[in-house]
């Protein structure tokens, strides 16, 4: 694997805007899936990320986020724990950012399934030293946020899982994670230095 990691969101260039209702005020979301795992001719990896629409979005129309969810995960986890790190990271950016769920989803024969987010979740890895520098950058700049620290692989509930964050400085936090949500702009200076997650 190269040393560095670049990301590409085909349909970046343009005007990057929020999914939002159309001319007729029909509601359009979004909603996403990695295609393409390619390697440029100068070594470096390139993750080509692809969005598409629900319903009424035209064949070819490009998705354009203004934003961006990111998880950032310190290097040396297992990784059951990487699993379970992430999906406790994200569980609350629905209830901070409603907007960021998108429409329930239903198969062809009706059964009905539970909204995901509208658009995708980049994962990154990092030190400890470059997690605790994200999580510095993250909070300056009032961003939504999230932690999880390595006291809470010793906790069963959210009551204790709360306690033991309280129970700790913010710049002495044993850092295992974090997520972040708001501007792409901003949340790309808040992951720069970390590369994506293998």
């Amino acid at each position: 694997m190269a040393d560095h990691v670049r990301v590409q969101d085909l349909g970046d260039a343009g005007d990057p805007r929020s999914p939002s209702p159309d001319a007729q005020g029909v509601g359009i979301f979004y909603h996403a899936k990695i295609v393409q795992d390619l390697t440029e001719p100068d070594g470096v990896r390139l993750l080509a990320m692809t969005t598409h629409a629900t319903d009424d979005v035209a064949d070819g129309e490009p998705v354009r986020f203004d934003t961006k969810i990111a998880v950032m995960l310190r290097s040396d986890l297992e990784v059951w724990q990487r699993l379970n790190v992430t999906a406790f990271l994200v569980s609350g950016l629905g209830q901070r950012a409603p907007e960021v769920i998108g429409e329930p989803y239903a198969d062809a024969d009706g059964t009905g399934y539970l909204p995901m987010f509208r658009q995708p979740v980049l994962v990154f890895e990092g030190s400890k030293e470059a997690l605790a520098a994200s999580h510095a950058r993250a909070v300056s700049r009032g961003l939504a946020l999230s932690v999880f620290t390595a006291a809470l692989f010793a906790t069963g509930n959210d009551r204790d899982n709360q306690a033991a964050v309280r129970a700790v400085r913010r710049d002495d936090l044993d850092l295992v994670g974090i997520a972040v949500y708001g501007p792409r702009n901003a949340v790309d200076k808040v992951t720069k230095g970390a590369r994506m997650h293998p």
